[in-house]
Formats: structure tokens, sequence, C-alpha cells
């Protein structure tokens, strides 16, 4: 499975490279032309994976005796879906569960973390929560502010009071 993984990482950004040419030559006249295979942006082949790990197929081990022993490989759990090609992503175990805590795994769960209700991100609060919902409480933070710099050498600065909303996973 990591071999396959792998081999489907690679070809994933030798697909994804790209041809970037430089001119050289007075006022950038081009007349001599140097070019180059580039890697594509480490950010889109991540997104990329991403939704190649979203979309990954399910696979079962089978063991079967061959004449050098015993051999085990990958097959498609479910034959009604199509078997994955070399580029997609597999897997034959599902991932833990760190949403609750789990202390083989080492996760502490999600429930009272700190959450983002805008973000619909993995830091947003429908995802990090896990379903579950989440609380909100308001705090008041002292914090430095209205800052003056005077000449030499310091800094002199009020103190704030400021109110937030937090956001914690039930």
């Amino acid at each position: 499975m990591n071999k396959h993984n792998n081999e489907a990482g690679r070809t994933t950004i030798l697909d994804h490279m790209h041809l970037k040419c430089k001119c050289h030559g007075l006022s950038g006249s081009c007349e001599v032309k140097t070019c180059w295979w580039a890697q594509p942006d480490f950010r889109a082949i991540g997104d990329f994976l991403k939704d190649k790990y979203d979309s990954a197929s399910e696979m079962v081990v089978e063991k079967h005796r061959e004449s050098r022993g015993w051999v085990e490989t990958l097959r498609a759990k479910y034959a009604l879906f199509k078997p994955p090609t070399e580029r997609d992503l597999v897997y034959y175990e599902n991932s833990p569960n760190f949403c609750e805590p789990n202390p083989e795994t080492g996760s502490f769960g999600t429930r009272d973390r700190t959450c983002n209700v805008t973000s619909h991100g993995i830091d947003g609060c429908d995802l990090l929560c896990c379903g579950r919902g989440h609380n909100t409480r308001t705090e008041k933070r002292k914090e430095k502010c209205h800052c003056v710099f005077h000449w030499c050498c310091y800094v002199s600065c009020q103190e704030c009071i400021r109110i937030y909303d937090v956001h914690t996973c039930k």
C-alpha cells in the first residue's frame, strides 16, 4: 500500500511539472533562452493530493500461496466501484477517530478545543467538533494598546480590556 501511494504521489508531481523559461540578453532581448522543468507549487500539489485522499479506495489484504511462499496482495473491497488506478490513493485500515480520546493513538479528542466559528477549514467548529456542536463564552482580556514610542528609547502603552467570544467544542 505504501509503495502504491508513494508512487501515486511521485506520478502526481511528474504530471504537474511545467516548463519555465528565462531570457538572457541586452535589455531582456531574449538572445539566449534557458528553459527547465519546474516542480509545481507546493500548495497546488497538496490540494490535489488532499482531493485524492478524500476519494481513496478501500482495499482488503488477500494472502495466497505462490512458489516463493505466502504472498499478500491488495484487492478493492467493493467490486461495484471502479478499481483504483496507479494514480489513485488506497488504504486498508480506517483512520483512527480523533474526535474522542484514545490513549492507544495518543489522541486527546476535540472536546473543549478552541474552534473558529467563521472557518470552513479544519479549524472550523463544524469539522473540529465532529458534529457535536460548540459552546460560546465571552472573555475579557487585558492587552497593551495605544503604544507610543518615546525618543530615546522606550515605548509606553496603556492597558485596555478587550472582549472576545471564545468558541469551544462540546
